[in-house]
């Protein structure tokens, strides 16, 4: 990539912190999460904590105080009047319309070449818009250190401190501290590595050395395009060419004729793990409890147990009676749900569509997405 180092280069003292923008992916249909997640309303826009916020606006609402109104959110077009309606302070050329679903290499990559040709001194902030963290505060703090270490040159990850054997999730090497001035916590990648055998899991947990991967990066734009270009040299030239038009009335007839054309690549593979292997990257270890809202089983982790016998129960004036039952029933209507001497179900009861499972078997809910795509079923997708 060919970029005026003195233009990308902070003015002496200026503070990371006054560089920072923020970028929220809001992609992914949630398949595990259905009948209640689907493509024209995906898992993100809906609230599945009960706190009376989607995750959407929570994602947004924990980073505003870092960013103020410097923040991009990437999602699909059939989601705009959705999103634009749970963030109505969000300024139209900071909504990033995606013609059709790229992975995260395109979304993400998209927003770091529009903010470096707006200011390339930018340091971005990526965080998906599907996740639960709490408290606050710390996932702040955790960012301002990643912000601090992104400004000396390295892309930065947020890893998660494991609270058990996961086979589910990537995890993270680290390696030794880096003294970075504002981030005492921040330590060296050695590597990325992915989703492991349930051996394999009870090995890195033991060691103490691995942090999970939750897709969470800080990270000087210039840098971020610099290995994009020199690990996806076509992905890279496609969307220069987008975020070049993306500031003027040609945006529209760009987009729509580059878009198709781009490749299909997550972030990790395009950017992460080669940059890993370069010594570009460093981890912040998050001290924040964290869920990915994965499936319903952990509906019910981030819920408490509502008046209703042991059951969580989700849903707008839902009508449940239970008795010695334990689960989590979710209801988009006002049919009643009785449950009597069932013990971990799963009940999601939508107008077009029912599910029952157990909380043991929700990882499996994929499954029931598929065979009904492959039917044809499409219009309960």
């Amino acid at each position: 990539m060919t970029t005026n180092t003195s233009a990308a280069s902070a003015p002496a003292g200026t503070d990371p912190l006054d560089r920072f923008q923020a970028v929220i992916p809001a992609g992914g249909v949630g398949t595990r999460l259905w009948p209640l997640s689907r493509a024209a309303a995906p898992k993100f826009l809906h609230d599945l904590t009960g706190s009376g916020s989607t995750l959407l606006r929570s994602t947004y609402d924990r980073l505003e105080p870092l960013c103020g109104s410097h923040l991009l959110v990437v999602t699909g077009e059939a989601h705009r009047d959705a999103v634009c309606k749970q963030l109505p302070e969000l300024r139209d050329e900071n909504l990033v319309l995606e013609n059709s679903p790229k992975d995260s290499g395109a979304a993400i990559g998209l927003a770091a070449a529009i903010l470096y040709l707006r200011d390339p001194a930018t340091i971005m902030g990526s965080f998906a818009a599907d996740q639960v963290i709490n408290p606050v505060d710390a996932f702040q703090d955790a960012v301002r250190e990643a912000i601090h270490t992104a400004a000396t040159g390295k892309i930065v990850t947020i890893g998660i401190k494991p609270t058990h054997a996961s086979t589910g999730f990537g995890y993270i090497r680290t390696g030794e501290a880096l003294a970075v001035p504002g981030a005492p916590s921040a330590r060296r990648v050695v590597k990325f590595v992915e989703k492991p055998s349930e051996e394999i899991a009870e090995q890195y947990l033991a060691s103490g050395e691995y942090q999970w991967n939750a897709g969470m990066f800080v990270a000087p734009v210039e840098l971020m395009l610099k290995h994009l270009s020199a690990n996806e040299p076509d992905l890279y030239a496609g969307l220069m060419e987008i975020a070049r038009a993306w500031d003027t009335p040609q945006r529209g007839i760009v987009k729509d004729r580059v878009w198709p054309t781009l490749p299909k690549i997550a972030i990790d593979y395009a950017v992460a793990e080669p940059a890993a292997d370069a010594g570009d990257v460093a981890v912040i270890p998050g001290t924040f409890g964290w869920d990915d809202v994965g499936d319903f089983a952990a509906i019910g982790r981030l819920n408490a147990a509502s008046e209703v016998d042991d059951v969580t129960v989700l849903g707008e004036g839902a009508r449940v009676f239970a008795e010695e039952s334990t689960g989590v029933v979710v209801t988009d209507t006002k049919r009643v749900i009785a449950l009597i001497g069932i013990e971990d179900v799963v009940v999601v009861d939508t107008p077009d569509a029912l599910l029952v499972t157990t909380r043991a078997h929700s990882q499996l809910v994929k499954r029931a997405v598929d065979r009904l795509k492959a039917n044809g079923d499409t219009d309960v997708l």
